[in-house]
């Protein structure tokens, strides 16, 4: 949750016209890690919870790239980009370690 509120700061400051691009997708991106991890966790078995954190890391790899777009268009503050990075990268270990089953 602590990375989609950084991600909302950080897209906050890009140009009005990618409103509809680069800032869009960053944040359905970000939003999209922990409500899939949500709705796994309420499913019934380990494999369906699992399954979810795979789709999961799918979506945090996407924001990995984003910010990385974002970092050679220049869009944001760094500092508030990196920390993005970094918190993007813990979230990503434990997913990791997650969908090992």
């Amino acid at each position: 949750m602590d990375l989609v509120i950084l991600i909302y700061r950080l897209t906050d400051s890009f140009p009005k016209e990618e409103m509809y691009g680069l800032t869009s997708q960053m944040r359905r991106s970000a939003v999209s890690i922990p409500s899939n991890v949500s709705e796994g966790r309420r499913r019934l078995t380990k494999p369906e919870f699992t399954h979810f954190c795979r789709i999961t890391f799918g979506s945090a790899s996407e924001l990995e790239t984003q910010l990385e777009i974002s970092e050679r268009l220049n869009f944001g503050k760094s500092e508030l980009r990196n920390e993005c990075k970094s918190l993007l990268d813990e979230v990503m270990k434990m997913l990791n370690k997650l969908s090992m089953g």
